[in-house]
């Protein structure tokens, strides 16, 4: 159940697929519809005009890519989270869109049913990728020479801690709120995590997490 009201616009080229992700937003409570687009421009102008809680997103579209919109959105430092919902399950467009402050990558032939839980998760809060392409950004965190633990990466406690939440999904707000310090001084750990890591996202860390420090305390 969602706490608070959240204001959605969606941006597809594709005028069935919008149309019927728009009727599945209007299945769940809480959420509200402020506005449709069908090119990265007018997504662009839509999104700085009503500023919506969640931006639905897709990937490839003639003209601005969703990519390009995507980074317009995020210089814009709007409180917008923004999912990607595509047909790529493609690993270099899901790494590219994560790394583009991608706050989730939903891939179009999700069941009903997952996408409302997927979209339920983003609203609040939660980073969420398609479970079918979480192996694949495993894989690729683990092409690249990563730290093996938290040791070898240096992370401090308290880095350790916020990880651990990181990966749980929790925003950066109730990260602050549990460990009683400023959503600032979690988002200063997270650029240092990030870095520690040699990685370029908050999912990507998330990941590294389940993979690494994670696994490595259950046994």
């Amino acid at each position: 159940m969602i706490s608070t009201p959240q204001s959605v616009v969606v941006v597809d080229d594709h005028p069935l697929f919008r149309r019927g992700l728009i009727q599945l937003l209007n299945t769940i409570e809480g959420f509200r519809l402020v506005g449709e687009a069908a090119n990265g421009r007018d997504g662009i102008d839509l999104v700085k005009l009503t500023r919506p809680d969640l931006l639905l997103l897709d990937l490839n579209m003639k003209g601005l890519s969703g990519l390009d919109v995507l980074k317009i959105v995020k210089a814009c430092d709007f409180e917008t989270r923004v999912v990607m919902v595509t047909v790529s399950d493609q690993a270099d467009d899901l790494v590219a869109a994560l790394r583009g402050g991608a706050d989730g990558y939903l891939l179009k032939d999700m069941e009903p049913e997952e996408m409302v839980g997927s979209l339920e998760a983003a609203a609040a809060g939660r980073v969420i990728v398609s479970d079918a392409l979480t192996h694949l950004l495993a894989a690729a965190i683990r092409h690249n020479n990563r730290p093996d633990n938290a040791g070898d990466a240096g992370l401090t406690d308290q880095e350790n801690r916020i990880l651990e939440r990181i990966a749980a999904g929790l925003s950066n707000k109730v990260i602050g709120k549990e460990l009683d310090i400023a959503e600032g001084t979690v988002k200063v750990h997270v650029k240092h995590i990030l870095r520690k890591l040699g990685l370029r996202s908050r999912v990507e860390a998330a990941v590294w997490a389940v993979e690494h420090l994670l696994k490595s305390r259950g046994g």
